[in-house]
Parts: structure tokens; C-alpha cells; sequence
């Protein structure tokens, strides 16, 4: 690896999309996200990319609140990241689009939609506590989008530091093919630099942070090791690369050009994931991991032409990554700002387009026209007049755009591929203090379920209450902090909630007859239902098994609005039904008195019908949780996790610290990280994602149905 040295000259501002629109090439341009566990220092990392790369003068810290990537009150209050932000920077004559993620699971809706649009990663892992719970989470999220990444193994200078056992843990619990490309110099405290095995050489980091790496020879007590170590890394490559396998076994000098392009196109491949090291808060080893950006993550013309759905003929389509075909692009984020207005990214994957064009929106079937075009700097904002493929860019006045919608030349219309997100598990009640609060509510909730697909709003019928859900105690807790905050919104909070579910366990038939004679004109509905239980996290099917002319086709869709309608309240407990397969065979109708208003009340009572005799059990949301406890606390921690149902799965030992993985419901985690640090004198970390649906057990659910009754 060579390096540029430290500062790269940024483009002047002014120069607008002269500077910014194809002034780099293709191949030249990087669209990498930083993911990661929460607290393993992607935002840290970030931040000295930008102070490395020349796009910030001073070095911002997370800690200290003046990080420029976390950029909200609340980010700058908690030292977290909640949002995504987006930036763009330069190394070695290459651009580089860069989005920051959150690390709490709470916003992993952030990490998805990020995903989506990026074409490689750079996955921060914590050299002590190595893969979190997290970590693998947005690992798997990776893997569904087949994005390349590269593994930047931080705070090598902390106390239990291990690179060997980090590395273990990627190839073990996130089933990797990892290829190291650094030794570290020293451990923990006396971690100085890093050896590149590539290259053969060592670099030295200093202490002040304006000072370029001191590339040294390979200290003499590492010599052996890191030849043990490259000889072992060119064979890892030798082994699933052919081109490097043919100068192996033909035992040709093998270059530094050579073994770099063997990474290069295995990672763009998905077959190898390099590891590099350092530690970001020092600013040790930042300028390699963007060298290793460079050199190995892919460009927009690496990846395979974009599939398309043509909305003409239906069939699919390929758009190569290229300015001269049809533009097409990907709305992954829509954004209330406070002094501009409503901001919807996009992700360009062909063609260009300028300010004030003319865009169709292929997934809502409208016509948008383009206003201001702005590459973000986080939440600062640069104007320009033109994107082009491979950007990553935000623009003004498109009104009717969402998120995952489909952004195209209107005589060339296609569609792309969604963005899914995880449902909400959690609610809660709120209401308006005033009346004035009352007006600004409804305002507010909008603007915030629009920019975060996991938020949901909904009105209980029975008590009138507007609940929200979403897919934590601390999202909703940000999300209402931010109501009060940007909105000025005041509102009374209820307690949490469990987004219970039900379904159900065996098949049954029921009959639905919606009859009704008055003076004149009638209602005539008649259907018969088949409900059937799907696979778990199968959601809601519907079938039209109706054969002959029993049921005229008109009425069909009419029947499965009914049904769907009916499954939000349909359960005995009043929970929404899910995983169910429903089939209409047979019925009837009147040839005047049938409507579809009929035939959806037939459907909505066939289905409350056949639930009451299909045995239906109510679903709760189950946790994986992740405790880090010293070995002496483990028995009380183990103790606590018992009380609240929770089931352990394993117990993995690092020296003195424990990490007990298991499973606890929702409904019994509430408060359980004050639990724990007062049951560990505030010695013991969690961390908790959502992890499946189970079945309630009999006796908890009769407290549920007592409690409910008792309301």
C-alpha cells in the first residue's frame, strides 16, 4: 500500500457540478458505508476520514459532542448515532461517497436502507469485545444485499486487545473468509503501528495527528511471524483466485501489483474479506483503511448490471453502470429539514440528470420534477446542477417520492427492487397536551413515519388513542423527543407496550353470510373460508380457489379486503393475526341485492368465524440478549435472566468477563440495563435485538386476558 500523505486537496468551493460530475471516473468512485456494534467507533472512524481526506480541518469527537457526522441534539446528547448522514470525500485522486450508521438496533432501519444503495462496507469491530450481537446483525444485513466489505479491527490500544481472537470470532460466528493483510505492531498500550503484509513493509504511527505514517523496515522480532503470516495470506488468495494460482504452482515471483489485484477481485467477488487494524481515537491506521478502500472495494462498474423490472412488458431489464443509458435511481431516505424543507435522497445507478428535469416515479406512477440538487455533508449542504451515475445525492420538490420508490426517465420506466424493513415491536399511547399541541400532532407524526419506514401511527378505534410502534424503548423515546424538539409538540406518554401477534394452529372452514332486506334495494354476500396456519413469519396469504362461476370474479377482491380488514382485530385477544393462509371456495350471490361492500362483510365475518374455531395462541416478540458481566456477577446475571423468562443459549469466557447469550420476551426487558448495572455495581454491559415471534405460555397468557378483562 503507498499512501498520498495526509491531506488531499478538496475541491474549491463554487465550482458546483463542474468539480463533482464525472471529474472522476467510474472507476474511481466509491460508495462505502461504515457499519458496525454500537460503541465500536464507526462514527469515530469517520471522522478522522474526513480530517485525513481534507474535507474537515480539525478532528471531531463523539465524546466531546462535536463530531461533525453526528450532527442532531440527540446524537450529540446520548454519544450515539441515530441517523444515517451522508458525506463525500477524497484519496489518491478517487471519490469517496460515505454514509455513517447507527450501531444501536433500535435504528436498524437506518443500517438497511443505507445498505441498499452502497456498493461496499467497512465493518468496525471492537478488538476486545470482537463480533457483538450487532455486529452480526448488519453482517447478515450485508450479505442479503451481497455487499463487499473489508473488516477494520479498532482500539488495538485497549487493555485486552486480542487481533488473533477477533479474527477467530469473524471466521466463527459470522462464517468469513478472512484474509489478514496487517499484523499489528505491539498490544494494547504499546500498540504503535502495523505491518503490511502486501507491501512487506512496516508503518509507525505517530502520536500528533498531522503527522504522516514513518514507514520502517519489519521490526526483527516480527520477522518471522509476519513472513509465517504472508506466506499464509498468499496462499489463503492463491487458493480462490486462479490467475494467482497459476505463478503458485509455477512458483513465478509473485508482485505487490499481483497480490493486490488477487484481493481485489475476490473481495468484489464476496469471496475473501481483508483485515486491517488500528485505533481510530489515536488516529492509528485510518490512511491504510482508506487505501484498502481504494484497492479493494468495488466501483460502480465492478458490480453486476442493475436488474430492473420494465413496467411496460414486465419483463426484466439490465441498466448498466454507465452516464450514457437511461437514468434510473433509488429514493432510500426522505428527511424534514428544518430550513430546507423535505430532502429525499437517492442513489444514481445509470445515466445523469440536471436541476429542473423532469423525473417519473415509476413506483406511484407520477411525474416529479427536480428542484435544487445537494450533495450533503451530514446536514450541511453543497448545491450543484448535475448527478451523475454512481452519486449519492438529495434533492428538493419531489412531493410525492418515499422511501425504496423507483426514480426514472419517463419513456423508459422501470422498476427496482424495495427496500424491506423489520415490523415495529413495541407501542406506546400519546396525546396532545393542548388543543393547539392537537393540530401539530398529526403534522408531526406524518413527517416522522415518512422519514423512518419503522414507525408506525395508528388510532384504536375502541379508545380513540393515537398509538405509535416502533422498534424500541430508546427509538420511541428519540422519536418523541424529536416531536417536542423540532415540532414543538407537547404530549402525555403512556407506558410501553408489546406488539403481540396471533395466529393460528389448525385448519378450519367457516361461513360468512352478509344478508340484509330493507324497503328497496338489498345486501347479498356469501363466501366460505378455508384458514389455514402458514410458516412462522410467513405473514398474510390469500387464495382464490373459487372454480366455475359460484362467485362472480368481481367480488374476489372485495372478499379479501374483508379478510384484511378483519385480521388487524380478528384474534380473540384483539392482537392482529399473522401467518395465515386464507382460501375462498365456494359461496354465493344475489343478482341484485350482491355487492363488493356486501362481499367484504361476508369476508370479514367468514374469517372471525373460522379464527374462533382454528385454536388461535397469542405471539409475543422474543429478544436475543447479549450481557457482558465480570465472572463474579455471572450467577446473579444468570439469576435475573431466569426471572424474566429468559432461556440461555450459551456462555462464552474471556479471561475475568463473561458474555451470556439468550433469549428474553419483550414483555419482561423493560428496564433491564438499570437491572443490570445495579446487580453488577454498573460493571456490566447489554446489548438486545429483536429475534423471533414465540407462543405465550398458557399461564402468562391467562394473567394477559385477566388484566385485559379488568380494564
Amino acid at each position: 500500500m503507498v499512501t498520498t500523505g495526509i491531506r488531499e486537496p478538496r475541491p474549491k468551493s463554487g465550482q458546483g457540478a463542474k468539480t463533482m460530475t464525472r471529474s472522476f471516473p467510474l472507476d474511481k468512485v466509491r460508495n462505502i458505508g461504515i457499519i458496525a456494534h454500537i460503541d465500536a467507533g464507526k462514527t469515530t472512524t469517520t471522522e478522522r476520514i474526513l480530517f485525513y481526506t481534507g474535507r474537515t480541518y480539525k478532528v471531531g469527537e463523539v465524546h466531546d459532542g462535536t463530531a461533525v457526522m453526528d450532527w442532531m441534539v440527540q446524537e450529540r446528547e446520548r454519544g450515539i448515532t441515530i441517523t444515517s448522514a451522508a458525506t463525500t470525500c477524497h484519496w489518491q485522486e478517487h471519490r469517496i461517497n460515505i454514509i455513517d450508521t447507527p450501531g444501536h438496533v433500535d435504528f436498524t432501519a437506518e443500517v438497511e436502507r443505507s445498505l441498499r444503495v452502497l456498493d461496499g462496507g467497512v465493518v468496525v469491530l471492537d478488538a476486545v469485545a470482537g463480533v457483538e450481537a450487532q455486529s452480526e446483525t448488519v453482517w447478515r444485513q450485508a450479505d442479503r444485499y451481497g455487499v463487499p466489505r473489508i473488516c477494520f479491527i479498532n482500539k488495538m490500544d485497549r487493555v485486552g486487545a486480542d487481533f488473533q481472537r477477533t479474527i477467530g470470532m469473524i471466521e466463527e460466528r459470522l462464517k468469513a473468509n478472512t484474509v489478514s493483510i496487517q499484523l499489528p505492531i505491539g498490544r494494547e498500550s504499546l500498540f504503535v503501528g502495523v505491518v503490511d503484509l502486501v507491501a512487506n513493509k512496516a508503518w509507525i504511527f505517530p502520536d500528533e495527528v498531522t503527522e504522516d505514517p514513518q514507514e520502517t523496515p519489519i521490526p526483527d522480532d516480527l520477522k518471522e511471524e509476519a513472513s509465517q503470516a504472508r506466506h499464509t495470506m498468499i496462499e489463503k488468495l492463491a487458493e480462490s483466485d486462479d490467475q494467482l494460482m497459476l505463478k503458485y504452482v509455477d512458483n513465478q515471483d509473485i508482485g505487490i501489483e499481483d497480490i493486490k489485484a488477487a484481493i481485489r477481485r475476490l473481495t468484489v467477488a464476496n469471496r475473501i474479506v481483508p483485515i486491517v487494524c488500528g485505533a481510530a481515537l489515536r488516529n492509528k491506521g485510518i490512511q491504510l483503511v482508506l487505501d484498502a478502500v481504494v484497492d479493494y472495494l468495488p466501483s460502480p462498474l465492478n458490480k453486476p448490471p442493475l436488474k430492473a423490472i420494465d413496467t411496460v412488458s414486465g419483463q426484466e431489464v439490465a441498466r448498466p453502470a454507465s452516464d450514457e443509458v437511461p437514468f434510473s435511481a433509488l429514493a432510500f431516505k426522505v428527511v424534514s429539514d428544518p430550513f430546507v424543507g423535505r430532502l429525499v435522497y437517492f442513489r444514481v445507478y445509470s445515466g445523469r440528470v440536471k436541476v429542473g428535469a423532469q423525473i417519473y416515479n415509476a413506483s406511484r406512477s407520477t411525474r416529479e420534477r427536480l428542484g435544487r440538487l445537494l450533495l450533503m455533508h451530514a446536514n450541511k449542504r453543497e448545491e450543484i446542477d448535475e448527478v451523475d451515475t454512481g452519486c449519492i445525492a438529495a434533492t428538493l420538490g419531489l412531493k410525492n417520492t418515499f422511501t425504496g420508490d423507483t426514480l426514472c426517465e419517463a419513456g423508459q420506466s422501470i422498476l427496482l427492487e424495495d427496500i424491506k424493513f423489520p415490523e415495529p415491536v413495541i407501542s406506546m399511547a400519546v396525546e396532545p397536551k393542548s388543543k393547539a399541541d392537537q393540530d401539530k400532532l398529526g403534522d408531526a407524526l406524518g413527517r416522522l413515519s415518512e422519514e423512518d419506514p419503522t414507525f408506525k401511527v395508528r388510532t384504536n378505534e375502541e379508545t380513540g388513542q393515537t398509538i405509535i410502534s416502533g422498534m424500541g424503548e430508546l427509538h420511541l423515546e428519540v422519536l418523541i423527543d424529536r416531536m417536542m424538539r423540532e415540532f414543538g409538540v407537547q404530549v402525555r406518554v403512556g407506558k410501553p407496550q408489546v406488539a403481540y401477534k396471533e395466529t393460528v394452529t389448525v385448519a378450519v372452514e367457516a361461513e360468512g353470510r352478509f344478508i340484509r332486506q330493507t324497503g328497496g334495494h338489498g345486501q347479498y354476500g356469501h363466501c366460505w373460508l378455508r384458514i389455514e396456519p402458514g410458516e412462522r413469519n410467513s405473514g398474510f396469504k390469500f387464495v382464490n380457489g373459487v372454480r366455475g362461476g359460484d362467485i362472480s370474479r368481481q367480488y374476489i377482491p372485495a372478499i379479501e379486503a374483508g379478510v384484511r380488514e378483519a385480521l388487524d382485530t380478528g384474534g380473540l385477544s384483539g392482537y392482529p393475526l399473522v401467518d395465515v393462509t386464507v382460501t375462498v371456495f365456494d359461496g354465493s350471490e344475489h343478482e341484485v341485492d350482491s355487492s363488493e361492500m356486501a362481499f367484504k362483510m361476508a369476508g370479514s365475518i367468514a374469517l372471525k368465524e373460522g379464527v374462533a374455531k382454528a385454536k388461535p395462541v397469542v405471539l409475543e416478540p422474543i429478544m436475543r440478549l447479549e450481557a457482558v458481566t465480570p465472572a463474579s456477577f455471572m450467577g446473579d446475571v444468570i439469576g435475573d435472566i431466569n426471572s424474566r423468562r429468559g432461556h440461555i443459549e450459551g456462555i462464552e469466557t474471556h479471561g475475568e468477563t463473561c458474555v451470556i447469550h439468550c433469549f428474553v420476551p419483550l414483555a419482561e426487558s423493560f428496564g433491564y440495563t438499570t437491572a443490570l448495572r445495579s446487580l453488577t455495581q454498573g460493571r456490566a454491559t447489554s446489548s438486545m435485538e429483536f429475534d423471533h415471534y414465540s407462543e405465550v405460555p398458557a399461564s402468562i397468557l391467562e394473567e394477559m386476558l385477566a388484566k385485559s378483562k379488568g380494564r
